[in-house]
């Protein structure tokens, strides 16, 4: 089986980064839409600032018999989902874009929202569902974009990892919870089955 042959000569590899030198780290050989790229990235920033604040709020309102250590852990998320958040800005950036931290329509960018119950067993749930969209969320960019930008793939599954990690954290705390003298499920408020509140 013949080799397969370097497709450019190395004459036309510096003539054309030599071109267009304003874009950076994005060349003529990346065929994606980078309009779509920025748009998705830019979406899962905004996804990963709405979980650091919600594990934040969260780490600072539990409060129960078991609060130190899920506190802890929830803490702990919250400053890996910043490193996220600095990861995918920091691939915005490098592919000319511009790393949206606007306040102003956050939550409507975010695939995640932001909910804070008033008890433990309801923050962890709303957590693990919060990871299970994120899950989602990057297999389908991951997806998307395939080796045709696999720097951006890269770091989109290092993430995806980081986040399948988080959600099995939150299973794990959610099958303890009952052993540990409280309620593994959220409690029933009247009018609202879930227990949530949106803020």
């Amino acid at each position: 089986m013949a080799a397969k042959p370097f497709l450019s000569d190395i004459k036309t590899i510096r003539q054309r980064a030599r071109e267009h030198m304003e874009r950076g780290a994005v060349t003529d050989s990346y065929t994606l839409d980078r309009d779509t790229v920025l748009k998705l990235l830019n979406e899962a920033l905004a996804t990963e600032i709405v979980c650091v604040l919600r594990y934040k709020a969260h780490h600072y309102l539990a409060s129960g018999i078991n609060a130190k250590s899920v506190a802890a852990e929830f803490l702990e998320h919250a400053n890996e989902e910043q490193v996220h958040a600095d990861q995918i800005a920091e691939r915005i950036t490098q592919l000319d874009g511009t790393p949206n931290f606007s306040p102003e329509g956050l939550l409507t960018r975010s695939h995640a929202e932001f909910v804070v119950p008033e008890d433990l067993a309801g923050m962890i749930e709303e957590n693990l569902v919060a990871e299970r969209i994120a899950i989602d969320s990057y297999r389908e960019i991951i997806n998307y974009v395939g080796d045709r930008d696999t720097t951006t793939k890269r770091m989109l599954e290092g993430i995806l990892a980081m986040e399948e990690e988080h959600a099995e954290d939150m299973k794990t705390l959610m099958e303890d919870f009952g052993k540990k003298g409280e309620p593994a499920k959220p409690k029933e408020r009247s009018g609202d089955k879930a227990g949530k509140s949106k803020r």
